[in-house]
């Protein structure tokens, strides 16, 4: 049932703006680790927002335009089966960031943006006790760098009416990188397919040296819980809840202060079918859900929760090597933003594509 898995696996790196809470994109995958031999995969994945929005003013409503621009994720994982019991697994991830764009004429936050670019590398072992238990861990560097402009603000609620409330910033960041730890364990019956793997990545700091002020943050812990299981012949039942400690986490400013921050923790759900239909092609579907908050939301990431669809399918195309891929629709909660502007009904499409070959 090994390709019954990976019919979803090219669509992690299609999450979209909304689809693991505040920076998250690639939700830190280290599935690789438990492919079988040795192993190599490479990923694609293309989201498109449509995130809109209005803003009630004195004189009349403004909208905002698409402000998130389309997006590309990569990846590259590379597991080697050491001998029967320790393999090694080096992982290339995305796994932060964002790209807003205000650029539409008329709207009060018009020259505004932000953008976040990331990488992540994660030299991974992994050691089996028995046949039911193993325990992985390793080392993951996490590179970001970025770009944040703002242009003057009014105050529209000023008592003697709209006064300046922010003056026009602009600040570009160098790259800088950090490094933390993974780990983790898992439980096995490979008779009935069944895995549950929880592993635990530590929090990254950052300093990066910007053109204006520096910015420094703190990347969040997290927890992956993943699982799967056999349900019929032929057919899997999987899932995962990633848990990302998004409470207090501010990109900081030391000109500007906080330019970005997030009150709360971040709960995301995914569950899913897939089921093998020949020994060369297999598909799958699943949901996925992520708690909206209530709170306002930053001008830069006018969001809350979402719930998503995704379809996809893997077929092999010949001794070692499999081709998978598929869709995801995420319908995008609402949100209200720190200026009263009101972002609803919105979406974002993901098409993700993963080439493997076993050895």
């Amino acid at each position: 049932m090994k390709n019954v898995m990976t019919v979803g696996a090219a669509l992690l790196l299609t999450t979209s703006i909304a689809s693991a809470g505040g920076l998250d994109r690639s939700g830190q995958p280290i599935g690789v680790i438990f492919e079988e031999g040795n192993y190599v995969e490479l990923s694609f994945g293309q989201v498109t927002p449509d995130i809109t929005g209005t803003l009630a003013t004195a004189g009349g409503t403004q909208k905002s335009g698409g402000i998130a621009p389309d997006y590309t994720q990569f990846g590259f994982a590379f597991k080697a089966q050491i001998n029967e019991q320790i393999s090694l697994a080096l992982i290339f991830d995305q796994p932060y960031g964002a790209d807003v764009d205000y650029d539409t004429a008329g709207y009060i936050l018009l020259g505004s943006g932000a953008e976040v670019e990331s990488t992540g590398i994660t030299a991974l072992a992994r050691y089996e006790i028995d046949q039911n238990f193993s325990v992985h861990g390793g080392l993951r560097q996490t590179s970001a760098k970025g770009v944040y402009r703002v242009t003057a603000l009014p105050d529209l609620d000023g008592p003697d009416g709209p006064g300046m409330a922010t003056p026009p910033y602009a600040s570009t960041y160098s790259e800088d990188s950090g490094v933390g730890y993974v780990v983790g364990a898992a439980y096995e019956r490979p008779e009935i397919a069944l895995r549950v793997a929880l592993t635990y990545n530590s929090e990254v700091d950052l300093e990066l040296d910007g053109t204006v002020g520096d910015l420094s943050t703190t990347m969040p812990e997290s927890v992956n819980l993943d699982f799967q299981t056999g349900i019929a012949a032929d057919t899997l039942l999987f899932g995962s809840i990633r848990y990302v400690a998004w409470d207090g986490f501010a990109l900081s400013d030391t000109v500007a202060g906080d330019i970005l921050s997030y009150d709360d923790d971040v709960f995301t759900y995914n569950i899913g079918v897939g089921r093998r239909f020949s020994e060369e092609f297999s598909g799958s579907v699943a949901i996925g859900y992520e708690t909206s908050t209530g709170d306002p939301t930053s001008n830069l990431g006018p969001t809350d929760g979402y719930l998503s669809l995704q379809v996809g399918g893997a077929y092999t195309l010949t001794t070692g090597v499999e081709v998978s891929g598929g869709v995801r629709f995420v319908n995008i909660g609402d949100a209200d933003t720190t200026i009263n502007a009101e972002f609803e009904d919105n979406t974002a499409v993901g098409v993700g594509l993963k080439v493997a070959y076993s050895f």
